[in-house]
């Protein structure tokens, strides 16, 4: 029986994204994430365009990361797919969220301390209307990407782990710029061609990676989507524009998770209520999280606490958001990720054992 549920996942400085669940996921489960700069400064590792193009590299660097997590917090799984899982992620965090935007030709943008961005290169009008569908076999992002699987596979026999292909909003955003916003007003029929060209791509993206996985035996057969960017549109506007595209992906994997960041999922909820396949859903405090878990009981829920709050609210203040979680929430993640290097170990220790109380 395949999974039917997802759980979230942050790989060691990787943005955070979603992986299989097990079945046997704790009631209250911690999943604790920390930026590339704390990485930077804790180890002086340089995230340049190497370490995401350099496969040999990237394994040494992932190594060291992952000892000094062990290092760090012991006895607390952190940068994980599982406790189970022998072979080394070696792909979680490459290329950051550009995937997508750099097969359609958007340069990347790197930094030696954090994530890779894309150059703010935005499709005119004109381009937008001339947009297809990339030919993946023909594409020199995705060529390159194909290569460093190979590179895995000859390495280490599997090829486990994720890219990171963000949500259509996310990607036109990237794409055409903040006019994507008014677009959605003015320019309707230009929004829908560009968010199609989006959603075939992502697919094709996605299935292309899973056909290569699973050559070596690894068998994923899920899609996630992150929906950073819904909470600056209506929900009339996400039921008309994103939703035909959500649905689009999820129609094609057995399982689908929606990432909605730490914002209020409230008005866009009894939408992703149906969405076939959901298998995960995460959002924010101020949610009304009674009713994601009525209306969303079969998905794992997670819940996107912020690093703000873990670094400026008091440990008796934590304690108390995460009784609301568990009263109204849980089983569930409680997903604490992009911690900065500010953020004492003692105080993200606390935090993982006030989560663990749940589980005795």
């Amino acid at each position: 029986m395949r999974p039917r549920q997802l759980a979230s996942y942050i790989a060691p400085s990787a943005p955070a994204t979603r992986r299989p669940a097990s079945g046997g996921e704790p009631f209250l489960r911690p999943e604790i994430g920390f930026t590339p700069d704390w990485y930077h400064a804790k180890l002086g590792i340089n995230f340049d365009r190497r370490w995401h193009s350099d496969v040999t590299y990237r394994g040494q660097v992932i190594q060291k990361m992952s000892e000094e997590l062990k290092n760090r917090f012991p006895g607390i799984s952190i940068g994980q797919i599982s406790q189970e899982q022998e072979t080394p992620d070696l792909l979680t965090g490459t290329f950051g969220c550009t995937a997508v935007a750099a097969i359609f030709g958007v340069p990347i943008v790197y930094v030696e301390d954090g994530w890779p961005t894309t150059a703010p290169e935005y499709l005119s009008v004109s381009q937008v209307e001339r947009l297809d569908v990339p030919d993946l076999g023909d594409n020199t992002f995705f060529s390159n990407l194909m290569i460093q699987l190979d590179r895995i596979a000859e390495h280490q026999g599997q090829i486990v782990g994720f890219i990171n292909w963000q949500g259509i909003l996310n990607n036109a955003q990237r794409l055409r710029g903040p006019d994507i916003f008014t677009d959605m007003i003015d320019k309707p029929d230009l929004c829908h061609h560009l968010f199609g060209c989006i959603c075939r791509t992502m697919i094709g993206g996605m299935l292309g990676l899973q056909e290569r996985q699973r050559s070596t035996g690894v068998d994923y057969q899920f899609a996630t989507i992150s929906n950073c960017c819904v909470n600056m549109i209506s929900p009339d506007h996400y039921a008309q524009f994103i939703l035909p595209y959500d649905t689009q992906i999820a129609e094609s994997f057995d399982v689908i998770g929606i990432h909605n960041c730490a914002w209020n999922a409230d008005p866009y909820m009894e939408y992703y209520a149906d969405i076939p396949n959901l298998g995960y859903i995460d959002m924010g405090l101020r949610s009304n999280l009674a009713q994601a878990r009525e209306l969303m009981p079969n998905a794992r829920r997670a819940l996107m606490y912020t690093p703000m709050d873990l670094e400026s609210k008091s440990i008796g203040d934590i304690h108390d958001d995460i009784m609301k979680i568990v009263a109204c929430y849980a089983p569930c993640d409680i997903v604490v990720a992009d911690i900065d290097k500010d953020v004492p170990d003692r105080k993200i220790i606390e935090f993982v054992k006030l989560c663990q109380r749940y589980n005795e």
